[in-house]
C-alpha cells in the first residue's frame, strides 16, 4: 500500500509540478512589471522636483544618494536605502535620455541577457 501511495505522489508532483513553475516565472515576470511601473512613478516625483530625471550616470542611485550636481534634491525618494534588484537578482537598467521614451527602464530578465521567452524575457517601462 504504501509503494501505491508513493507513486500516486510521484504521478501528481509529475503533473503538477512543471505547471507550479509556469506561474512561479509569470509571477516574477509581474513583479518585474509592478516595479518598473513604481519606479517610474518615483522617477516622475524627482522630475518634478529637479526639473530633470536623474543622467545615465546618476542611474536610480540618485533615488538613495543625492548626486552632487542635484540642486533641490528631496530625497531619499524609495524607503529602502538601496535600490532594489529585479526578481532575479540583477541590477535594472536605466538610460536617460532614454531610446523609447524620456527614459528607458528594463530588465533583462532570468537570463540577464537581451531578447528571450518566457521567463528569459525583457520587462521594458515602454511596453
Amino acid at each position: 500500500e504504501l509503494l501505491v501511495v508513493l507513486v500516486i505522489l510521484g504521478l501528481l508532483g509529475s503533473i503538477v509540478g512543471p505547471r507550479v513553475m509556469k506561474y512561479l516565472s509569470k509571477a516574477k515576470t509581474d513583479s518585474a512589471r509592478l516595479q518598473i511601473q513604481d519606479f517610474a512613478a518615483t522617477l516622475d516625483h524627482y522630475k518634478l522636483e529637479l526639473g530633470r530625471y536623474p543622467t545615465t550616470d546618476e542611474g536610480l542611485k540618485a533615488l538613495v544618494e543625492q548626486p552632487s550636481n542635484a540642486e533641490g534634491w528631496n530625497g531619499p525618494y524609495l524607503k529602502k536605502k538601496e535600490v532594489p534588484r529585479d526578481p532575479w537578482g540583477n541590477e535594472y537598467s536605466y538610460r536617460f535620455p532614454g531610446q523609447h521614451g524620456e527614459f528607458d527602464l528594463y530588465s533583462l530578465g532570468a537570463d540577464n541577457a537581451e531578447g528571450g521567452d518566457e521567463e528569459n524575457k525583457d520587462v521594458a517601462s515602454w511596453e
